[in-house]
């Protein structure tokens, strides 16, 4: 008798670790927003691109509490993702970094 095959989707929910429960009245996606905060942090961390490490020194120079600071560096970094992603535009260096010096 041959065995049913089954494609392998991945993790099934309940195996699945899940950090943060998305309540559809929260205006953001936790996991979400973690995600876009690390990549922030990889950036930071490997300077690529540079102006990202400057625009965190600057916010702090300015006040900013550094929480505050790579959140605000990530709008810039999911304006960039929407423009590529949405509006078919290939990651543009100085798009983003004009987004970045608009930061204050």
């Amino acid at each position: 008798m041959r065995e049913k095959r089954t494609r392998n989707r991945g993790p099934s929910s309940r195996n699945r670790r899940v950090d943060h429960v998305y309540d559809e009245g929260t205006t953001f996606n936790p996991r979400l927003k973690a995600v876009i905060l690390e990549v922030v942090e990889n950036q930071i961390r490997h300077s690529n691109p540079p102006e990202t490490q400057q625009t965190l020194e600057r916010l702090l120079a300015a006040g900013y509490p550094r929480q505050q600071a790579i959140e605000m560096i990530g709008s810039a970094v999911v304006e960039e993702i929407w423009a590529v992603l949405h509006d078919g535009k290939p990651f543009d260096r100085v798009r983003f970094t004009t987004l970045l010096d608009q930061l204050s």
